[in-house]
């Protein structure tokens, strides 16, 4: 069966994709701006480490890059969510752990849920439904 390029997994993954891709070219060209800017207090994290910021920011193209393809190529989907969903718990269990053994204020529980949290369990539903539509369990 056919499906239209333009179905709501197409949108919401191209969205998602051009998301992640905006945010790692900011953190490759602009590390000080994205520390200082985004609003997550990263400041609480540490202090700058350019070189850091760029690395993370091409795991976020990256990131950008599989979620734009999983919108283009249906058969391409469930393992790019995979991929991009082992990348997002991993670094929500980075913030757990510092959080709890107070490497971060306990105010990042609530800092972290909107940027780290809930995109992790987003992906992770994602996926699942993806694999699901696709036979995959």
């Amino acid at each position: 069966m056919s499906r239209s390029r333009t179905d709501g997994w197409t949108i919401a993954l191209a969205l998602l994709g051009a998301g992640s891709l905006v945010n790692g070219i900011w953190m490759l060209l602009d590390p000080p701006g994205w520390y200082v800017n985004l609003p997550a207090a990263v400041p609480d994290t540490g202090p700058l480490n350019e070189h850091f910021v760029r690395d993370i920011g091409s795991a976020f193209a990256v990131m950008g890059c599989a979620l734009l393809m999983a919108a283009a190529r249906t058969a391409l989907r469930v393992p790019m969510l995979a991929a991009v969903s082992l990348f997002y718990v991993l670094h929500a269990l980075v913030h757990v752990t510092d959080t709890v053994a107070g490497r971060l204020p306990a105010s990042h529980w609530a800092i972290d849920a909107p940027g780290v949290y809930v995109p992790a369990a987003i992906m992770v539903a994602l996926t699942w439904a993806a694999s699901r539509r696709r036979g995959v369990s």
